[in-house]
């Protein structure tokens, strides 16, 4: 009898979370065809309709979570309760906004993308690989900063008397730096000295470097991941 009910308890929660993903992805395309030029009045009233009924379920969703959680305000605080909270924004906001800021309030649709998080085994996984290696990414990223910083000085100090106009200053070769490192190469600003082009090929050596350290990262994280649940799989 126990097993039965279980199994029916999984079956509806396996439905709730199917309807739930299907309302997440219907938001997002909603939210994609407002975007097309020349929507008639009808469909713009339709689409807004949709996401009237899209926040309410989300809303519905929401409140029994902070309700019936042990900790209320730890789940408003958490990266899931965040979300849920987002996802309700433009729904709640839209009518205290003006129309000015009503564009930034529903680009928050956007996140309900991350509420997938919740129902997705890998996604699960691939938050915690970024738990786990969270500190050497901080550490990563704090030395990627410097190092753009750097970049930005060095080229500025190559290129400022020969394009004064493209390296206005250091915040302005800020842009060169990024695209640089991250070996994007726009090539809307690029160096024309000897000294920039050196300095530009060292760069794009070590943003060769800039790219893989977090993907070698989060790899080895989510090689952990998988471990630690294969050992617990096995346990029980």
């Amino acid at each position: 009898m126990w097993k039965r009910a279980r199994a029916t308890v999984e079956d509806a929660s396996k439905a709730f979370e199917t309807v739930v993903i299907f309302f997440i992805l219907y938001s997002l395309l909603t939210y994609t065809v407002e975007t097309l030029p020349g929507i008639s009045k009808t469909a713009q009233s339709f689409l807004a309709g949709s996401d009237i009924v899209v926040s309410i379920f989300f809303a519905i969703e929401y409140i029994p979570r902070l309700v019936f959680s042990p900790n209320p305000l730890r789940y408003i605080r958490s990266f899931y309760g965040i979300i849920d909270l987002i996802a309700i924004a433009p729904f709640v906001l839209g009518s205290a906004v003006d129309a000015r800021a009503l564009r930034v309030v529903r680009i928050f649709r956007v996140f309900r993308l991350l509420k997938l998080a919740r129902y997705n085994d890998a996604i699960k996984r691939f938050g915690k690989a970024m738990a786990l290696a969270k500190e050497e990414l901080v550490l990563f990223f704090m030395a990627a900063t410097i190092l753009v910083y750097l970049s930005a000085a060095g080229i500025y100090h190559f290129e400022h008397e020969a394009q004064p106009d493209k390296f206005e200053s250091i915040i302005h070769s800020m842009w060169w730096a990024v695209a640089t490192l991250t070996t994007v190469g726009y090539g809307d600003v690029f160096p024309i000295t000897a000294g920039g082009k050196l300095f530009t090929a060292l760069m794009l050596s070590v943003g060769l470097g800039i790219v893989a350290v977090p993907t070698g990262l989060i790899s080895s994280a989510l090689t952990r991941v998988r471990e630690i649940e294969n050992s617990r799989e096995k346990d029980i």
